[in-house]
């Protein structure tokens, strides 16, 4: 959507915390904003590199997390990671060789996408000999210079510029079409709503699981139902933090719009003011002229001077001897 920007991207990714709901309500709006994703990958990539060492294993579990979910949207993401993923895992690898752990959590990552088939044999392989590449041979490069890329929307940092630097107001047909998509935005969404307040009391509250029963099967299956209250709550919350930001999106859209039509109302009411003045000069004009022509003499009344009188000789008949 019109929402995105890169600023905005880069202050989620430096808010980013190794919380579930944290890397879920991020990743659903990268994925929201997927075409965007060449900027996405190429930012994540250098967040990626400025990010602590005690960061840089949540920035996996987010690319992770995008990568799976958005395959059902489409295969933007998974391809655009292609290009830095490997040199991705040796730098982790590098600035965390000492964290048997992390690098374990690490390879749980590239086992499952080659379970689930994201990524072929090959690459895998590939990114597992990045991830143990730890000699050393990756310098510590500064992040990739990245291309001045236009933000879609204005950035939020604009607003606090003086008055004095107008924006370009937007056509009213793009104003109009956000306002109608905001017709469909999440806020409005009664079904999920619904969903949400119908789902079972187990999953809202922890005092509630000393009444269940201590057995596997029971377990096993609020253990489903948590994981899908979880995906539905994460999803919603995605969904609601996009329409924030495509709401004030609209809003600043709305006050550059009416600032403009505010100027053009001056404007309007100065020029019609002017050729108020100019009307009525012009019926002045029109109505001494009417008096004036009224006041002249009617010539057809005039009598006839000429009647009946003899011609004027002509030269020859001066001049003629007779």
């Amino acid at each position: 959507m019109t929402s995105f920007s890169e600023s905005a991207l880069e202050r989620k990714l430096s808010e980013l915390s190794n919380s579930q709901q944290s890397i879920q309500t991020l990743s659903l709006w990268l994925i929201h904003h997927r075409k965007h994703h060449k900027l996405i990958v190429q930012t994540w990539q250098n967040e990626l590199h400025k990010a602590k060492p005690g960061r840089k294993l949540t920035f996996m579990y987010l690319a992770n997390d995008v990568i799976q979910n958005s395959k059902k949207k489409g295969p933007e993401f998974t391809k655009e990671f292609t290009n830095v993923l490997v040199r991705a895992f040796q730098h982790v690898a590098r600035y965390t060789s000492t964290d048997d752990d992390t690098v374990k959590r690490l390879e749980r990552i590239v086992d499952i996408w080659k379970e689930r088939a994201v990524y072929d044999a090959d690459y895998v392989d590939q990114l597992k000999r990045g991830l143990h590449k730890r000699s050393g041979n990756e310098d510590k490069r500064s992040p990739v210079k990245k291309k001045k890329v236009e933000p879609v929307v204005l950035l939020e940092e604009e607003e606090e510029e003086e008055e004095g630097s107008p924006r370009e107001p937007p056509e009213p047909e793009e104003l109009m079409k956000a306002l109608m998509e905001l017709e469909h935005s999440a806020s409005s969404d009664a079904a999920v709503r619904e969903k949400i307040a119908n789902l079972p009391p187990e999953v809202q509250d922890v005092s509630m699981l000393e009444k269940i029963q201590a057995d596997r099967d029971s377990a096993e299956k609020l253990s489903k139902m948590v994981d899908e209250a979880c995906m539905l709550l994460a999803e919603y919350n995605g969904r609601l933090a996009a329409e924030l930001e495509d709401r004030k999106h609209v809003s600043r859209m709305l006050k550059d719009f009416v600032a403009v039509q505010k100027e053009k109302l001056a404007q309007s009411e100065e020029m019609l003011s002017e050729y108020k003045s100019k009307l009525a000069k012009v019926t002045s004009v029109r109505k001494e002229l009417k008096s004036h022509l009224q006041n002249l003499p009617d010539l057809t009344l005039l009598p006839d001077v000429t009647g009946g009188l003899a011609p004027l000789p002509s030269a020859g008949d001066l001049f003629s001897s007779e």
